[in-house]
């Protein structure tokens, strides 16, 4: 895993909204599109509104989510509320190209297959995304598969809906899902995430980042997140 250290928060976030432009104009060039998963958090909202800004052909891009709570449209506990503010409603990206994960559904369950149909339809049988953006949580947890959690064992399915976690039940793609992508995209902040993010760079999988596939990985981090790691390496 590559690892690039950025002090700056602005600074941070241009490097990876740089990278996921580079990404996709790689992908549009070689293959025609760009389909790319994307997660919550504090930190990518900035990074989206820095892509918002960048020369992409979004109307060659589809956009997935990695997770997302179970909540109404308009909550603010919903990932795709603020993505939408801070990315879909700023681009020319086709309506059609936004794949939100269906989580107002009454059968959860159902809904997770429907997204992993989706993804089949778009991106294969065995679908593949050109990349995948995780973040890091305080407890290692990345996506939504969350310490302890039954979702961590799941194998034979791209989808799957988690228990409740901060006082939600959540859709995410699973580890097969995730491991299959061209690229994984970390975005990495806060001294908050000193111990699991030494973990996730040790591939320990006592803590659910850790067993996301590192070979084709680029990790963002912040000084204050880094201060645990050797920087010899």
């Amino acid at each position: 895993m590559r690892i690039d250290l950025i002090a700056e928060q602005q600074t941070l976030a241009e490097r990876g909204a740089q990278l996921l432009a580079d990404a996709a104009r790689d992908a549009i060039r070689q293959r025609g599109r760009f389909l790319v998963a994307v997660s919550g958090g504090t930190a990518p909202w900035i990074m989206f509104e820095a892509l918002s800004k960048l020369s992409v052909e979004w109307d060659k891009v589809h956009l997935f989510q990695v997770d997302e709570r179970a909540a109404p449209d308009d909550d603010p506990d919903r990932n795709l509320k603020h993505l939408r503010d801070c990315l879909i409603d700023r681009v020319a990206l086709p309506a059609e190209n936004v794949h939100a994960m269906p989580v107002t559904d009454a059968d959860l369950t159902a809904a997770a297959g429907k997204y992993a149909a989706t993804l089949r339809q778009i991106a294969g049988t065995n679908p593949v995304l050109d990349l995948v953006h995780l973040g890091l949580g305080p407890d290692g947890h990345t996506a939504s598969l969350v310490p302890s959690d039954p979702v961590l064992d799941v194998t034979d399915r791209d989808v799957a809906i988690t228990g409740v976690y901060q006082a939600r039940k959540r859709m995410t793609l699973t580890y097969p899902m995730i491991n299959r992508a061209t690229q994984i995209l970390w975005l990495v902040t806060g001294a908050n995430k000193v111990d699991p993010l030494a973990k996730l760079m040790k591939g320990d999988h006592s803590i659910p980042a850790g067993r996301i596939e590192s070979a084709r990985a680029v990790l963002l981090a912040d000084p204050a997140a880094a201060a645990g790691l050797d920087k010899r390496k």
